[in-house]
């Protein structure tokens, strides 16, 4: 299996710092509440510090979304959708362990993490605008069509695992209890992206290996080495 961001995201948004994980040997039963804990703790303080818009991270994603055409405060990045939940709600839902831990280290980190169910990707899975006929499956169980244009994480089956870049991803690669294999992508648009991606990738990698028993093989992305092939 391969991912990758098309050569013209790439060309279209020359600032893109990615990085990529894949881990097998993921199971429902993993105690990470002291992990969740000590992120959440880093992204309160910064939170009391200054509101998530505020952040160069968040920022810089908005700015990417209205180089989409999108209005940045109508389609938000995943990271700035959840510390706004977080700030106003001081903790976020627990959904299962994997999807707890990599929000809480999107909270401490202001960076958008996607985690797929590798086993619902069909072949390859590549960042890449969209033709408007591929497929996405809300988590409510509606088929969408993408917008022609919209920056989608596509399959090779036409199939659409997030919308709108980093706004929303699909229902039907969404980690369940029974997911065992997952790819994990990390993306950033400000100016320190490319050390902060780094950290980020170094820091998931260290508590998947704590938590589980993995062995998560990492990459850093750009666009003389776009290819992730796991």
């Amino acid at each position: 299996m391969q991912f990758r961001h098309s050569d013209s995201i790439w060309q279209d948004f020359p600032e893109l710092r990615a990085g990529a994980l894949h881990v097998e040997s993921i199971h429902a039963d993993a105690d990470v509440e002291a992990a969740i804990a000590s992120f959440g703790a880093i992204a309160e303080a910064r939170l009391a510090a200054a509101p998530e818009g505020e952040f160069p991270e968040i920022q810089a994603w908005r700015r990417g979304f209205s180089r989409m055409g999108l209005k940045p405060t109508q389609y938000r990045s995943a990271s700035e959708a959840l510390l706004r939940r977080f700030r106003q709600e001081h903790g976020l839902p627990r959904l299962h362990p994997l999807i707890d831990l990599c929000n809480a280290i999107s909270l401490a980190f202001a960076i958008p993490i996607a985690v797929f169910d590798t086993e619902k990707i069909t072949d390859d899975l590549e960042v890449r605008r969209a033709g408007g006929h591929e497929t996405y499956l809300t988590f409510g169980g509606e088929i969408e069509h993408p917008e022609p244009n919209e920056v989608i994480f596509a399959d090779s089956a036409e199939r659409a695992h997030a919308r709108r870049w980093t706004n929303r991803q699909s229902g039907l690669s969404a980690v369940r209890q029974t997911t065992h294999s997952v790819l994990i992508v990390a993306e950033a648009l400000h100016a320190s992206a490319a050390e902060d991606i780094g950290t980020l990738i170094e820091t998931l990698a260290d508590a998947l290996t704590r938590h589980w028993p993995a062995a998560p093989k990492t990459v850093m992305l750009s666009l003389r080495s776009p290819l992730f092939e796991f």
